[in-house]
């Protein structure tokens, strides 16, 4: 039986609609799982059905975490936030770290698995830690820097390598890395863009986007292969 993945739905304020981009479930469909775009709600008991139904979560890119998450108030250059979406990640991932749930993050995923567990983010890098450029212009399926993977990391047993060239499209990154997560790789200009929580099946975050690599890159295929496999075999 293929896992089946609950990913957590875009949310378009101006079209008041739900919608996915198709790399993260082509590349999950391509590890073998069969991935499921969930509803954006935050009923407790309607997410903790999905948690508990779902083999493993997927939290993806999207807009700007609300910085009042972790104690801050709203920079001007700080981006649009999505309450219920938040709230929703929130819910989901408390439940998927008490019942041992695979977790993979990805950009805001990663961001917000690190403010939701107790760190901090820079609401703007140009402003606030100005260094790489960390918005690409597109393609998005070539290397825009390099990041330095920590060996001791469940990242470094898929990139295999402690050098690893990823694409960048973010603006917003960890400030200070979460007391439960340790990181797992860091760029060229000192940002933490991979962390995972010891301790657990698989939680992993990253702040590149391999799903707009995993056809090109194999490293980007093995991670949601082992996002997949950890989901399968519990």
């Amino acid at each position: 039986m293929r896992p089946v993945i609950g990913i957590v739905p875009l949310y378009d304020e101006e079209k008041q609609s739900y919608w996915m981009l198709p790399g993260y479930m082509q590349a999950l469909e391509e590890s073998l799982s069969i991935p499921v775009m969930l509803p954006l709600t935050d009923d407790k008991t309607e997410l903790l059905y999905f948690i508990r139904t779902c083999d493993g979560l997927l939290l993806p890119g999207g807009q700007d975490v609300d910085p009042t998450l972790y104690g801050e108030e709203r920079l001007p250059a700080c981006g649009v936030a999505c309450a219920a979406r938040d709230r929703m990640e929130g819910i989901l991932l408390d439940a998927a770290i008490r019942l041992d749930k695979p977790v993979l993050g990805i950009c805001r995923g990663l961001q917000f698995l690190n403010a939701h567990t107790g760190g901090t983010l820079y609401q703007d890098l140009p402003t606030q830690h100005p260094g790489l450029t960390h918005r690409m212009e597109r393609p998005y399926d070539r290397p825009a820097h390099k990041v330095t993977v920590e060996r001791n990391s469940p990242l470094y047993e898929i990139v295999g390598s402690p050098d690893y060239g990823v694409n960048s499209c973010h603006h917003q990154a960890i400030r200070d890395l979460s007391p439960l997560l340790r990181a797992a790789a860091t760029s060229e200009d000192g940002l933490v863009e991979a962390a995972w929580m010891p301790g657990k099946h698989f939680i992993l975050g990253v702040q590149w986007h391999p799903e707009s690599l995993y056809r090109k890159d194999p490293a980007s295929l093995r991670l949601f292969q082992a996002f997949v496999k950890a989901a399968k075999y519990p």
